[in-house]
């Protein structure tokens, strides 16, 4: 009878379905001598809770780091940001004005007669563009007196030509 009492409370046990006093139960069945042999194959797994029982957990507790630590780490930080930035709008500044020093030369001449020729040099060329815009204008008066003649020939002659 105590065989079929032990068979089914390791039914329940291992579908998780006992209470303390049964798990009890199974223990002292399992570590005493006289276990069936068709149960032989549970006992190892009784004996190691029995002997988690007996052991004492001491945790090791790791402290976090001291206040001071933190402020010291967050204080360089901050100041190799700093660095960063500055040295970044340092070479941002550096290189504009290098920019800025390259485009002063507007053009100007010291010597009068240097200046008087690149001025007839800059006016010359402003003249040729200006004529090749103006030969395109002509064209275009040409097509519209060309356009008017069409167009006052058919008004005359309604049928067509």
């Amino acid at each position: 009878m105590e065989l079929a009492k032990i068979e089914d409370l390791l039914e329940k046990y291992f579908q998780g379905e006992t209470s303390i006093a049964e798990e009890n139960e199974l223990r002292n069945y399992f570590s005493s001598s006289n276990v069936a042999p068709h149960l032989e194959q549970y006992k190892p797994i009784f004996e190691c809770f029995s002997l988690a029982k007996g052991r004492q957990f001491t945790p090791e507790i790791s402290l976090p780091p001291r206040p001071r630590d933190k402020k010291r780490t967050v204080a360089w930080i901050s100041i190799a940001a700093s660095v960063v930035v500055l040295l970044g709008i340092g070479t941002y500044v550096y290189y504009s004005t290098d920019v800025v020093n390259k485009n002063e030369d507007l053009g100007t001449y010291d010597d009068p007669q240097e200046a008087f020729r690149a001025t007839q040099k800059a006016l010359s060329l402003l003249s040729n563009n200006v004529n090749v815009g103006i030969e395109s204008v002509l064209y275009i008066q040409e097509y519209q007196t060309t356009k008017d003649k069409i167009f006052i020939n058919t008004s005359k002659h309604p049928g067509g030509l």
